[in-house]
């Protein structure tokens, strides 16, 4: 299984960048969770606890095609450094904000910020590879690679936050999840060699990728996959909290991504002859089969095994996503295009955040799982339905050089 990714880290700069993606990306698993736990331990509140995580989700979605055109036109390195100054100053305001019990509007203003001057390093990370890769067989593989990296993330992170926010004190996790999000993305833009040239905008080719109506169709199938990730996080926390072990959350959280993890690695190292379309509804179907059964449980010890079997849908769901979005966006607008990605989920994330919140106060932690269920449901329809968008032609991928 491991054998095709050997080949990976053999150029020059790649493992450096690698390293420090992994790292820089970490808060992305923990910024979520940590928001949830330090609010909702400080006020009791898991709708105002999803609502300020759901303000910096959604801050994130809209900001991240913005900071993703920026990287485009001026590249990496100038655009890391300063968005990485003002993010984390913005973690450290919202910890005082809650600390300090000033009024719910700074929770929202902070969380904002927060969210707005996120980088989606994962999208900056996989455009050095489509640089490297692009038109060979061996991007498939860097881009499963990615996937398996970002579900370790969605493995530690959880489970990491959950034990500094329960075990030390609500702000150690958000605070490690600043320290890990300046030094990855410090060294990051330290990283020279492999970044992206800043490729000339050609004429006609200045518009937004969301434009296309193949990239359009990720978004909306991705939004609601957010609100899947986004209401699963919390109604997680709340299911483990009705049965008296919260502090388990982060270990239900992080089998979810283990099933990933696991199935990331198995779908990266095989060569397929299903086209990438194919690949792709197929993996919605079975996301959503997967996931049917959690509305029916109510052990903690079967829920997280089979949390484990649901998340094995989801690498290869993003896997495919990403490759047919590097295959269809040109490659002056490649980042941009990765980030559109990153900003639906980030929107739907915001929207399950929320939702997920409001529902597990009104019916419990398996009655609000439904609306998790319906979320993947509506992915899968609309993915499927609006499929013929995304033919690709026989021909190599335009990120190559």
């Amino acid at each position: 299984m491991v054998g095709p990714y050997r080949g990976l880290f053999t150029r020059p700069g790649v493992k450096g960048f690698v390293l420090a993606g992994f790292v820089g990306r970490m808060p992305m698993s923990m910024l979520g969770i940590g928001v949830v736990l330090l609010v909702q331990g400080l006020t009791g509140s898991f709708a105002l606890a999803g609502a300020v995580s759901g303000v910096c989700s959604l801050a994130f979605a809209v900001a991240a095609p913005v900071s993703g055109r920026l990287t485009d036109r001026f590249g990496q390195s100038r655009v890391i450094v300063p968005f990485a100054a003002v993010n984390a100053l913005a973690l450290v305001a919202l910890m005082a904000c809650a600390g300090l019990r000033l009024p719910e509007w700074t929770l929202y203003a902070t969380a904002l910020l927060v969210g707005a001057t996120s980088l989606s390093l994962g999208s900056m990370v996989r455009a050095r590879w489509s640089h490297l890769h692009g038109g060979s067989a061996t991007l498939h593989t860097a881009f499963a690679f990615e996937s398996v990296a970002d579900e370790v993330i969605f493995v530690t992170g959880p489970a990491l936050v959950t034990v500094l926010a329960t075990a030390v004190n609500p702000y150690a996790g958000l605070t490690v999840a600043t320290l890990a999000m300046l030094a990855g993305s410090i060294a990051l833009a330290l990283q020279r060699r492999t970044e992206p040239p800043v490729r000339p905008v050609r004429k006609g080719g200045n518009g937004s990728p969301i434009l296309i109506p193949g990239v359009a169709l990720l978004a909306c199938v991705y939004l609601c996959l957010g609100a899947v990730f986004g209401s699963v996080d919390l109604i997680t926390v709340a299911f483990a909290d009705e049965r008296g072990v919260k502090g388990v959350s982060g270990f239900l959280l992080a089998a979810f991504a283990g099933g990933s993890m696991v199935s990331g690695l198995w779908f990266g190292s095989r060569r397929w002859r299903i086209s990438l379309r194919g690949r792709f509804v197929r993996t919605l179907g079975v996301f959503v089969v997967g996931l049917t059964p959690i509305v029916l449980i109510g052990d903690v010890r079967v829920m997280a095994a089979w949390l484990f079997v649901a998340g094995l849908a989801i690498s290869p769901t993003l896997i495919t996503g990403f490759s047919l979005t590097e295959r269809l966006v040109p490659p002056s607008l490649l980042t941009e295009g990765m980030a559109w990605i990153s900003t639906s989920i980030g929107f739907g994330v915001a929207i399950g955040a929320w939702a997920g919140g409001r529902l597990t106060e009104m019916v419990g932690a398996s009655g609000a799982y439904g609306f998790s269920l319906a979320c993947a449901a509506l992915a899968a329809i609309v993915g499927i339905g609006g499929s013929g968008l995304l033919r690709l032609p026989e021909a190599p991928s335009p990120a190559e050089s």
